[in-house]
């Protein structure tokens, strides 16, 4: 029982993570109109939160590993808790400071998120034996998923109230969250080891050198998923609000479609991560999906089919992360697991900050816009493929078996 309601406050890390970016994506517009602010200023409400995160998070990540993982969780959680109440408070200021003061909070949120992001990957991958590892990290992109899918019903509806309304789930959820982590969940073995930061670089160079190839090359994928997904979510929300005028609960549906399908994708092959011995047929799998529906985007204008698309793409998705988290945490043995975990969690964070303001600037230049994200697509899907090409031989011979 104990250990379920741990992974549940595990889970709930990534939760608090994705409201501070998905939740914000459908009501981006409404933010426009209420602090009178251009479409490459709102994208800069989410870059502000995420640029902040990916710089801490391997400094975060070393610290962990030398004085434990709980501790800047919950000094993290603090943080998030601040910046949720000055993003709030923006709404009860001049409106000549009011798009600042929203930034100076959602700066503060973003160092906050920093700390927790990947160290819920880390200390999952502290507490529990390989047979439960992969169950445990499942669940933590199932409620990232969960999170993307309820997030942005929640900022559309809680925004009828006001703009800056959705902001209070932030001190209400981390204040609850935070007691209890400090209750329930036992400082992680990490820690007990105290070597000197050049030791600590050096150890941490030598598990790059011996996987370099393999560890960047899922790096730059799953950054460059993340770009993907929340430019296509700011995409969406400009041809919700702009050119469909779709407003309150149903603009925070219509997010449910792809998000949900991220959701259940990764939930279904974090299941199945434990008894499939080969895990890269669900890589090739998703890796397919992603690149037919980038195709379509292509030849295929129609919102209906734009919107279908996009559920097959993140659906892609949901089989590709739960195996590259799989594959990073266990690269690594315990002492080295926060840095490398937190470089992760660095560039999925990247990709999350540039996703919007790319998206913003090109926005009225669709067609070249596309053709740029499948070709970009297309080359980290090539290295992929060749940095994993043995791997990729097993699975196509042993398919190949199989239909004889």
């Amino acid at each position: 029982m104990r250990e379920h309601i741990i992974i549940m406050l595990l889970g709930m890390l990534p939760f608090m993570m994705v409201l501070g970016n998905s939740m914000l994506i459908p009501i981006l517009p409404e933010f426009g109109q209420a602090l009178e602010i251009t479409a490459a200023q709102t994208s800069f409400i989410l870059s502000i939160f995420n640029i902040p995160a990916a710089i801490i998070i391997p400094i975060v990540g070393f610290l962990s590993d030398r004085y434990g993982r709980k501790t800047f969780i919950l000094w993290s959680l603090l943080l998030l808790i601040i910046g949720g109440a000055i993003c709030f408070f923006s709404g009860f200021v001049n409106k000549s400071i009011a798009f600042w003061t929203l930034l100076a909070g959602r700066l503060v949120q973003g160092l906050g998120t920093g700390g927790i992001s990947s160290l819920a990957m880390s200390l999952a991958g502290d507490m529990f034996t390989a047979e439960k590892r992969d169950r445990a990290l499942a669940v933590l992109e199932v409620f990232n998923g969960t999170a993307k899918v309820a997030a942005p019903i929640l900022g559309a509806l809680l925004a009828l109230v006001a703009w800056y309304f959705p902001f209070i789930l932030f001190p209400i959820i981390g204040t609850l969250l935070l007691f209890f982590i400090l209750f329930f969940i036992k400082t992680s073995p990490s820690g007990e080891e105290k070597i000197s930061l050049h030791e600590y670089v050096q150890r941490i160079a030598d598990v790059l050198k011996v996987q370099k190839a393999r560890l960047l090359s899922l790096y730059l994928y799953g950054g460059t998923s993340m770009f993907l997904l929340f430019g296509l979510l700011y995409y969406l929300a400009y041809l919700i609000e702009e050119l469909y005028h779709i407003d309150g609960f149903f603009k925070g549906f219509v997010y449910s479609f792809p998000l949900g399908a991220l959701s259940i994708s990764s939930y279904w092959t974090g299941k199945r991560l434990d008894y499939v011995k080969n895990r890269f047929l669900f890589l090739l799998v998703g890796m397919f999906m992603t690149f037919l529906s980038f195709f379509s985007f292509l030849i295929f204008q129609q919102f209906s089919l734009f919107l279908f698309f996009i559920t097959i793409s993140f659906g892609g998705l949901g089989f590709v992360l739960p195996v590259i988290n799989s594959l990073i945490i266990s690269s690594v043995d315990d002492a080295e697991r926060g840095i490398v975990v937190s470089l992760y969690g660095m560039a999925r964070f990247l990709g999350v900050a540039l996703g919007p303001v790319v998206f913003s600037l090109w926005i009225g230049n669709e067609q070249l816009l596309f053709k740029l994200l499948f070709f970009l697509l297309s080359l980290v899907q090539c290295l992929l493929l060749y940095v994993f090409k043995n791997n990729w031989k097993i699975v196509c011979s042993k398919m190949w078996r199989n239909l004889q």
